[in-house]
C-alpha cells in the first residue's frame, strides 16, 4: 500500500496524498489534441485558469509545447513566449494553488521556478532529452513529475515495440529512480506515460497492472484524459471521450492512483468524491 502520510514541497506549499490530487491542464499551446489553440490570448489563459481553480484542482500543470503524437519540437524561447503570460496570470490569481511546468528543459523549468515559484516539474520525458534535467532537479530540490516515453513526441507512436511493456516500464522506473535517488532527489512523482510510445493494446496492458507500479514507493500520476486509447477503442472524438475517461478515472483510483491528470476538472472530482465514499464504506466494521 502507498503510504498516505507522505508529502511533497511544491514551492513553498505541501501536498500530502492522503486523497486523490486533481492536476488541471492548462495548454498554451495552439496544436494540443484536445484543446489546442483555445487558450493562446491573454483573456483565454485568464478564463480558463478561473475554471481550474473554481472547479477545485489542487494543481495547475501548465504546458508551452504540444506533445501529442507527431508534434514537431519548437524553440525554448517559443515555448517560453507561450509560457510566462500564462504563468503570470496565474501568479496574478492569488490563488496559492501548486503550479507544475509541463517541460522537458531545464532552462524553461529554471525560469518557472525562479521567477514563479513554479513547484513541480512535469518531464514527459524522463531526463532523456534533456540530460541536464537531472542535475538541476537535484539542486533546485523541487519535486519531479518522472514520465515513461519510448521516442519523442515527433515519432513515439510509429508503431511503438516492446518485449514486455509492463517490464520494460518497470525497469525503466528502477534504473531512473535510482539515479535520482544517487544524486539526493527525495521528492518523485511517476507517470506511466499512457499514450507516449504505446499503441492502445500497450496502454491497457499498463492500466491493468496500474497497481504494481506503488513497488516504488512514490505518488503514481495518470494522464488519461480524452487521450486516443479511449476514442479509438469508442470510436469517438476528444469532444466526446469524457465518459470513458471518467471510467478509466474510477479503476484508476481503485488501482493506486494518486494524481489525476485532468482537462475536466469538475468531473474528475466527481469521480474522487464517489470513490473516497464507497472506500470509506467499506472501511465500517458492520
Amino acid at each position: 500500500m502507498f503510504d498516505q502520510r507522505y508529502q511533497i514541497n511544491a514551492g513553498g506549499k505541501l501536498i500530502s496524498f492522503d486523497k486523490v490530487k486533481i492536476m488541471g491542464i492548462v495548454n498554451v499551446t495552439p496544436d494540443s489534441f484536445y484543446d489546442g489553440g483555445k487558450y493562446k490570448h491573454r483573456d483565454g489563459i485568464k478564463k480558463r485558469i478561473s475554471q481550474v481553480i473554481n472547479e477545485g484542482a489542487d494543481i495547475i500543470d501548465i504546458g508551452g509545447m504540444s506533445t501529442r503524437p507527431g508534434a514537431e519540437m519548437i524553440s525554448p524561447s517559443e515555448e517560453w513566449e507561450r509560457l510566462e503570460p500564462a504563468l503570470e496570470a496565474i501568479r496574478e490569481s492569488s490563488a496559492g494553488i501548486p503550479v507544475s511546468v509541463d517541460t522537458f528543459r531545464s532552462e524553461i523549468a529554471d525560469k518557472a521556478i525562479s521567477r514563479f515559484n513554479a513547484g513541480i516539474v512535469n518531464d514527459i520525458s524522463g531526463g532523456q532529452l534533456d540530460k541536464s534535467m537531472f542535475d538541476f532537479i537535484a539542486d533546485k530540490q523541487v519535486p519531479y513529475v518522472l514520465m515513461h516515453m519510448q521516442g519523442t513526441p515527433a515519432d513515439m507512436q510509429k508503431n511503438p515495440q516492446y518485449e514486455d511493456v509492463i517490464g520494460d516500464v518497470m525497469r525503466f522506473f528502477h534504473k531512473r529512480i535510482a539515479i535520482l535517488r544517487d544524486k539526493g532527489v527525495h521528492d518523485i512523482i511517476i507517470d506511466p506515460g499512457f499514450g507516449f510510445g504505446k499503441n492502445p493494446d500497450h496502454n491497457y496492458e499498463l492500466f491493468r497492472y496500474l497497481e504494481r507500479f506503488s513497488i516504488f514507493e512514490c505518488p503514481v500520476l495518470t494522464g488519461l484524459s480524452r487521450k486516443s486509447m479511449i476514442t479509438r477503442l469508442l470510436n469517438l472524438s476528444p469532444a466526446e471521450s469524457l465518459n470513458g475517461t471518467t471510467a478509466l478515472h474510477s479503476i484508476a483510483i481503485e488501482n493506486g492512483s494518486n494524481i489525476l491528470r485532468v482537462h475536466d476538472v469538475a468531473a474528475a472530482k466527481q469521480v474522487v468524491t464517489i470513490m473516497e465514499k464507497i472506500n470509506a464504506s467499506s472501511n465500517k466494521n458492520w
